[in-house]
Protein backbone atom coordinates (compact mmCIF):
# COMPACT_ATOMS: atom_id res chain seq x y z
CA UNK A 1 0.00 0.00 0.00
CA UNK A 2 2.78 2.40 0.94
CA UNK A 3 4.67 1.61 -2.25
CA UNK A 4 1.53 2.28 -4.30
CA UNK A 5 1.07 5.65 -2.58
CA UNK A 6 4.68 6.63 -3.23
CA UNK A 7 4.32 5.63 -6.87
CA UNK A 8 1.22 7.82 -7.17
CA UNK A 9 2.99 10.75 -5.47
CA UNK A 10 5.77 10.55 -8.03
CA UNK A 11 3.62 9.75 -11.08
CA UNK A 12 0.54 11.97 -10.87
CA UNK A 13 2.21 15.41 -10.48
CA UNK A 14 4.73 14.55 -13.21
CA UNK A 15 1.98 13.42 -15.57
CA UNK A 16 -0.22 16.46 -14.92
CA UNK A 17 2.65 18.93 -15.45
CA UNK A 18 3.83 17.15 -18.60
CA UNK A 19 0.38 17.02 -20.16
CA UNK A 20 -0.63 20.58 -19.22
CA UNK A 21 2.56 22.13 -20.63
CA UNK A 22 2.21 19.93 -23.71
CA UNK A 23 -1.31 21.22 -24.40
CA UNK A 24 -0.53 24.86 -23.62
CA UNK A 25 2.43 24.69 -26.03
CA UNK A 26 0.01 23.69 -28.79
CA UNK A 27 -2.22 26.66 -27.97
CA UNK A 28 0.55 29.24 -27.77
CA UNK A 29 2.08 28.05 -31.04
CA UNK A 30 -1.29 28.24 -32.76
CA UNK A 31 -1.75 31.77 -31.41
CA UNK A 32 1.64 32.87 -32.73
CA UNK A 33 0.78 31.40 -36.13
CA UNK A 34 -2.56 33.16 -36.40
CA UNK A 35 -5.18 31.02 -34.63
CA UNK A 36 -6.44 32.61 -31.37
CA UNK A 37 -9.05 29.88 -30.70
CA UNK A 38 -7.27 28.49 -27.63
CA UNK A 39 -6.88 31.98 -26.19
CA UNK A 40 -10.54 32.77 -26.83
CA UNK A 41 -11.54 29.61 -24.97
CA UNK A 42 -9.14 30.39 -22.09
CA UNK A 43 -7.02 27.30 -22.75
CA UNK A 44 -3.63 29.05 -22.54
CA UNK A 45 -3.69 28.83 -18.76
CA UNK A 46 -1.39 26.52 -16.80
CA UNK A 47 -4.29 25.78 -14.45
CA UNK A 48 -4.61 21.96 -14.67
CA UNK A 49 -8.38 22.11 -14.19
CA UNK A 50 -8.72 23.67 -17.64
CA UNK A 51 -6.84 20.81 -19.29
CA UNK A 52 -7.15 17.67 -17.21
CA UNK A 53 -9.47 14.93 -18.40
CA UNK A 54 -10.24 12.96 -15.20
CA UNK A 55 -10.18 9.60 -16.97
CA UNK A 56 -7.52 10.19 -19.62
CA UNK A 57 -5.10 12.17 -17.44
CA UNK A 58 -5.44 10.50 -14.05
CA UNK A 59 -7.51 7.31 -13.83
CA UNK A 60 -6.34 5.42 -16.93
CA UNK A 61 -2.60 6.20 -16.55
CA UNK A 62 -2.80 5.25 -12.87
CA UNK A 63 -4.44 1.92 -13.64
CA UNK A 64 -1.94 1.18 -16.41
CA UNK A 65 1.02 2.05 -14.17
CA UNK A 66 -0.20 -0.11 -11.30
CA UNK A 67 -0.87 -3.08 -13.59
CA UNK A 68 2.47 -2.81 -15.35
CA UNK A 69 0.90 -1.97 -18.72
CA UNK A 70 2.27 0.76 -21.02
CA UNK A 71 1.34 4.11 -19.48
CA UNK A 72 -0.39 6.61 -21.72
CA UNK A 73 -3.09 9.20 -21.34
CA UNK A 74 -4.51 12.40 -22.72
CA UNK A 75 -5.85 15.79 -21.73
CA UNK A 76 -8.71 17.82 -23.12
CA UNK A 77 -7.34 18.73 -26.57
CA UNK A 78 -6.50 22.39 -27.03
CA UNK A 79 -8.75 23.65 -29.86
CA UNK A 80 -6.95 24.57 -33.06
CA UNK A 81 -8.77 25.64 -36.21
CA UNK A 82 -6.58 24.91 -39.19
CA UNK A 83 -8.29 27.45 -41.44
CA UNK A 84 -7.42 30.29 -39.03
CA UNK A 85 -3.69 29.63 -39.27
CA UNK A 86 -1.82 31.95 -41.63
CA UNK A 87 -0.22 28.96 -43.33
CA UNK A 88 -2.53 26.02 -42.49
CA UNK A 89 -0.27 23.24 -43.74
CA UNK A 90 2.93 24.42 -42.07
CA UNK A 91 1.00 25.77 -39.10
CA UNK A 92 -0.55 22.44 -38.18
CA UNK A 93 2.85 20.78 -38.37
CA UNK A 94 4.39 23.42 -36.11
CA UNK A 95 1.49 23.30 -33.64
CA UNK A 96 1.75 19.50 -33.49
CA UNK A 97 5.52 19.54 -32.97
CA UNK A 98 5.31 22.14 -30.18
CA UNK A 99 3.85 19.67 -27.67
CA UNK A 100 6.54 16.97 -27.90
CA UNK A 101 9.27 19.63 -28.14
CA UNK A 102 8.04 21.14 -24.88
CA UNK A 103 8.19 17.73 -23.19
CA UNK A 104 11.80 17.32 -24.30
CA UNK A 105 12.62 20.72 -22.79
CA UNK A 106 10.86 19.71 -19.55
CA UNK A 107 12.85 16.46 -19.47
CA UNK A 108 16.07 18.47 -19.82
CA UNK A 109 15.01 20.75 -16.97
CA UNK A 110 14.23 17.66 -14.88
CA UNK A 111 17.66 16.21 -15.63
CA UNK A 112 19.39 19.43 -14.60
CA UNK A 113 17.31 19.56 -11.40
CA UNK A 114 18.16 15.93 -10.65
CA UNK A 115 21.84 16.60 -11.11
CA UNK A 116 21.76 19.69 -8.90
CA UNK A 117 19.79 17.80 -6.23
CA UNK A 118 22.53 15.21 -5.78
CA UNK A 119 25.52 17.46 -6.46
CA UNK A 120 28.03 17.27 -3.65
CA UNK A 121 26.62 14.06 -2.19
CA UNK A 122 28.46 10.75 -2.12
CA UNK A 123 25.73 8.47 -0.79
CA UNK A 124 22.40 7.34 -2.26
CA UNK A 125 19.45 9.52 -1.12
CA UNK A 126 17.19 8.23 1.66
CA UNK A 127 13.77 9.13 3.06
CA UNK A 128 12.20 12.26 1.59
CA UNK A 129 15.34 12.83 -0.49
CA UNK A 130 14.83 9.42 -2.10
CA UNK A 131 11.20 10.31 -2.85
CA UNK A 132 12.34 13.56 -4.47
CA UNK A 133 14.94 11.65 -6.49
CA UNK A 134 12.25 9.21 -7.67
CA UNK A 135 9.86 12.05 -8.50
CA UNK A 136 12.45 13.83 -10.65
CA UNK A 137 13.43 10.64 -12.41
CA UNK A 138 9.75 9.86 -13.04
CA UNK A 139 9.26 13.39 -14.35
CA UNK A 140 12.08 12.87 -16.86
CA UNK A 141 10.73 9.50 -18.00
CA UNK A 142 7.13 10.72 -18.32
CA UNK A 143 8.18 13.64 -20.51
CA UNK A 144 10.40 11.48 -22.70
CA UNK A 145 7.68 8.89 -23.18
CA UNK A 146 4.98 11.51 -23.81
CA UNK A 147 7.14 13.23 -26.42
CA UNK A 148 8.01 10.06 -28.33
CA UNK A 149 4.57 8.49 -27.88
CA UNK A 150 2.90 11.55 -29.38
CA UNK A 151 5.21 11.41 -32.39
CA UNK A 152 3.71 8.09 -33.48
CA UNK A 153 2.16 8.60 -36.95
CA UNK A 154 -1.26 7.38 -35.78
CA UNK A 155 -4.23 9.77 -35.61
CA UNK A 156 -4.92 11.69 -33.43
CA UNK A 157 -1.32 11.85 -32.17
CA UNK A 158 0.87 14.84 -33.03
CA UNK A 159 2.98 12.74 -35.36
CA UNK A 160 -0.04 12.21 -37.60
CA UNK A 161 -0.38 15.96 -38.21
CA UNK A 162 3.29 16.15 -39.15
CA UNK A 163 2.96 13.21 -41.54
CA UNK A 164 -0.16 14.74 -43.06
CA UNK A 165 1.67 18.02 -43.64
CA UNK A 166 4.59 16.26 -45.33
CA UNK A 167 2.40 14.26 -47.71
CA UNK A 168 1.34 15.62 -51.09
CA UNK A 169 -2.26 16.94 -51.11
CA UNK A 170 -3.76 13.76 -52.53
CA UNK A 171 -1.92 11.55 -50.06
CA UNK A 172 -2.89 13.87 -47.20
CA UNK A 173 -6.57 13.54 -48.10
CA UNK A 174 -6.33 9.75 -48.04
CA UNK A 175 -4.38 9.78 -44.77
CA UNK A 176 -6.94 12.14 -43.20
CA UNK A 177 -9.63 9.49 -43.67
CA UNK A 178 -7.88 7.38 -41.02
CA UNK A 179 -8.63 9.89 -38.25
CA UNK A 180 -12.01 8.41 -37.16
CA UNK A 181 -10.25 5.08 -36.59
CA UNK A 182 -7.30 6.50 -34.64
CA UNK A 183 -8.34 5.81 -31.04
CA UNK A 184 -9.66 2.29 -31.73
CA UNK A 185 -6.37 1.53 -33.48
CA UNK A 186 -4.37 2.84 -30.52
CA UNK A 187 -6.30 0.71 -28.03
CA UNK A 188 -5.93 -2.29 -30.31
CA UNK A 189 -2.17 -1.89 -30.74
CA UNK A 190 -1.27 -0.81 -27.21
CA UNK A 191 -3.75 -2.67 -25.00
CA UNK A 192 -5.67 -5.44 -26.73
CA UNK A 193 -2.89 -7.08 -28.76
CA UNK A 194 -0.28 -6.84 -25.93
CA UNK A 195 -2.81 -8.42 -23.57
CA UNK A 196 -3.70 -11.24 -25.96
CA UNK A 197 -0.19 -11.75 -27.37
CA UNK A 198 2.33 -10.44 -24.79
CA UNK A 199 5.16 -12.32 -26.49
CA UNK A 200 4.96 -9.89 -29.45
CA UNK A 201 6.28 -7.03 -27.31
CA UNK A 202 4.84 -4.33 -29.61
CA UNK A 203 5.39 -1.40 -27.27
CA UNK A 204 8.81 -2.62 -26.15
CA UNK A 205 10.01 -3.13 -29.74
CA UNK A 206 8.66 0.17 -31.11
CA UNK A 207 9.09 2.64 -28.25
CA UNK A 208 11.57 0.83 -26.01
CA UNK A 209 14.81 1.52 -27.96
CA UNK A 210 14.22 5.26 -28.63
CA UNK A 211 12.97 5.85 -25.06
CA UNK A 212 16.02 4.05 -23.63
CA UNK A 213 18.40 6.03 -25.85
CA UNK A 214 16.87 9.42 -25.01
CA UNK A 215 16.73 8.49 -21.32
CA UNK A 216 20.45 7.70 -21.39
CA UNK A 217 21.21 11.15 -22.83
CA UNK A 218 19.26 12.93 -20.11
CA UNK A 219 20.79 10.81 -17.34
CA UNK A 220 24.19 11.70 -18.77
CA UNK A 221 23.17 15.37 -18.53
CA UNK A 222 22.12 14.82 -14.90
CA UNK A 223 25.44 13.15 -14.10
CA UNK A 224 27.35 15.95 -15.79
CA UNK A 225 25.42 18.49 -13.73
CA UNK A 226 26.01 16.52 -10.55
CA UNK A 227 29.71 16.16 -11.27
CA UNK A 228 29.55 12.49 -10.32
CA UNK A 229 28.80 9.24 -12.05
CA UNK A 230 26.41 7.30 -9.84
CA UNK A 231 22.91 8.14 -11.15
CA UNK A 232 21.59 4.75 -12.23
CA UNK A 233 18.16 3.14 -12.31
CA UNK A 234 19.22 -0.51 -12.17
Amino acid sequence: MQETLLTALALIPALVIAIVFHEVAHGWTALMLGDPTAKEQKRLSLNPIRHVDPFGTLILPGILALTGAPVFGWAKPVPVIKARLRNPRFGMMAVAAAGPATNIVLAAIGALALGLAVRGTDTPPEGLAALGFTALYTFILINIFLALFNMLPIPPFDGSHIVEGLLPPRGARVYRKLRPYGFPLVFLLLLVIPWLFPELGIVERVLGPPVDWVEAQFLALAEWTAGINFIRTD
